[in-house]
């Protein structure tokens, strides 16, 4: 059986890989493990911490592939990414995540990083869920929809949801936090994936669905 270590940002991420993506790929004969990475409690660090524990977990297990499930929307100037700051010039989005990968991946030890698949969500986990309105209706109550007109106009609008605005008023968190009362990232965030499932999921999400494709081929 392969195996691959997913290095999760938080606990929202860890929750998806293990109710939504583990079952998926038991079916290829794939082991999932998917820690938090180390430090930070939930949350980005520096590219120097999180390329360490990349490779220690690379070193320890000279079997697995190891990739990472973290949102571009939470790199700052201050977790000094390689080419950061070249990538702010790219103005196409997709084109400046296979920027900053490549980037990731040439400093991994070359020894090793045949095993390493760097992975950015862009913008963030949360946009994978504008997918479907009639999955947030079988989920919460109408009481709880603080602006329901808001939510269908912002997927109808997003035929690749990957793309909802990067700003902090219009993050794809903030947005959900804003429109669903008491939504609860950590909770719902599964509960929707599971109920919007994979298949969905990739069909609407291209660069979410090519690190999957990558990942089941390995």
């Amino acid at each position: 059986m392969k195996r691959i270590i997913i290095v999760c940002e938080g606990q929202t991420e860890q929750e998806f890989c293990k109710d939504v993506l583990q079952p998926y790929f038991n079916s290829k004969d794939i082991y999932l493990q998917y820690p938090l990475i180390k430090k930070s409690g939930g949350g980005l660090v520096s590219w120097t911490a999180l390329k360490k524990q990349i490779e220690n977990h690379l070193v320890q297990d000279k079997e697995a592939f190891v990739t990472m499930f973290i949102d571009y929307y939470g790199i700052h100037d201050r977790h000094v990414f390689p080419d950061w700051e070249a990538s702010k010039k790219v103005a196409d989005k997709s084109q400046r995540m296979s920027l900053l990968e490549t980037s990731m991946h040439v400093t991994i030890d070359n020894s090793i990083n045949h095993r390493f698949i760097p992975y950015l969500q862009l913008h963030e986990f949360e946009g994978l869920l504008f997918n479907d309105i009639k999955v947030f209706e079988e989920s919460f109550r109408p009481d709880e929809f603080l602006n329901k007109p808001e939510l269908e106009q912002t997927i109808n609008a997003n035929p690749n949801p990957e793309l909802i605005n990067d700003t902090p008023q219009n993050a794809p968190s903030y947005r959900l936090s804003r429109l669903i009362k008491g939504y609860n990232k950590i909770v719902y965030g599964s509960i929707l994936a599971e109920s919007i499932g994979l298949i969905k999921m990739r069909n609407k999400s291209p660069r979410f669905n090519n690190w999957i494709t990558i990942l089941e081929n390995l």
